[in-house]
């Protein structure tokens, strides 16, 4: 059980992966005989979660491995969508260059101004969210926007392989990418160095400051993009009816492995974390449970990850293993 622990805590994608395939075997049963659980349905639910969520988990996820946190994807979410249905009227790549530039904008200028100001993320981000999210209002008129590209929203809504979207396989793409960055290169190691100790990172000739500013842009782009993605399938943009994306996406990296304390995680292991978050909905929806049970499902499985990411639970099972290592 030690040397299973021990696997469990040390590789970034094993945990995730047994999170999630535990989640789907638990469905499973709860729906046994019936088999409303593993159908297509489900699965195109959940890579449609995927699609919604995914960026928005990884850039915000990216950021807590640096021992940060970007409160402000949620105006930007929104904001993004106004600037794209606005501007892509006629041409959504414009509308997607123009909302892509405003994250990227956005995300660059907190990091300057965490780094330059030293100041903490949370209270610039949170200046950030407001910012962005009066932007959406202003742009908008505090109103639905419509966008009447109909062809560019039935195309975004079109299957690729019966299960995709244009936004899970974006989605999946950018995933991808991250993965191979950040495992091959040296920003990945860069990025776990500044996450677990910030003055030997800086000792050791990491950037600490660039690293900052650039994975700020980064989760501003992302949710941008995701954002404007989500506004051409809706046909339609809000100031405020797409706000709700910071909680699943903090779920998800949580549960994807990545620590608030920072110097943990990796992209494919928040990628499994929004599929995670994905299959659960989904799952629940299809076993037909009220909507409050997805609620309190997800609570207790962070709950029970935090649980196991703390050192005082460590503690007690290294000293249990010791124990019996002695007594035989």
């Amino acid at each position: 059980m030690t040397r299973i622990g021990n696997a469990l805590r040390n590789d970034p994608h094993l945990r995730p992966l047994a999170i999630l395939l535990g989640c789907i075997v638990l469905l499973a049963i709860a729906d046994w005989g019936r088999g409303e659980v593993l159908r297509v349905a489900t699965v195109v639910t959940t890579l449609e979660t995927f699609g919604t969520i995914g960026l928005v988990a990884l850039g915000l996820g990216l950021t807590m491995m640096i021992r940060e946190f970007d409160i402000s994807v949620v105006g930007m979410f929104s904001m993004a969508g106004c600037i794209a249905v606005l501007t892509g009227a006629h041409n959504p790549w414009l509308g997607l260059a123009c909302a892509m530039a405003a994250g990227l904008v956005g995300g660059l200028v907190q990091g300057v101004i965490i780094v330059r100001l030293r100041l903490g993320s949370i209270g610039v981000t949170l200046g950030g969210l407001l910012v962005f999210a009066g932007v959406a209002y202003v742009v908008s008129e505090n109103r639905t926007l419509p966008y009447d590209n109909l062809q560019v929203a039935l195309a975004m809504g079109n299957r690729i392989a019966g299960i995709f979207s244009i936004r899970s396989v974006v989605a999946l793409a950018i995933f991808v990418a991250a993965a191979l960055v950040i495992g091959v290169t040296r920003i990945g190691r860069d990025m776990i160095a500044t996450g677990n100790d910030r003055r030997a990172a800086m000792t050791a000739g990491v950037n600490v400051n660039a690293l900052i500013v650039g994975i700020f842009g980064f989760s501003g782009m992302m949710a941008a993009l995701s954002g404007a993605m989500l506004s051409f399938s809706l046909a339609s943009a809000s100031p405020s009816g797409l706000s709700d994306v910071i909680v699943p996406a903090a779920a998800a990296a949580i549960l994807g492995g990545v620590s608030l304390a920072g110097g943990t995680g990796r992209p494919l292991g928040i990628a499994l974390g929004v599929l995670t978050l994905g299959v659960i909905h989904a799952g629940l929806n299809a076993i037909g449970v009220p909507p409050y049970v997805d609620e309190v499902t997800m609570g207790a499985i962070l709950l029970v990850v935090a649980i196991a990411d703390g050192p005082y639970l460590m503690r007690r099972v290294r000293g249990i293993a010791r124990a019996r290592r002695q007594s035989t």
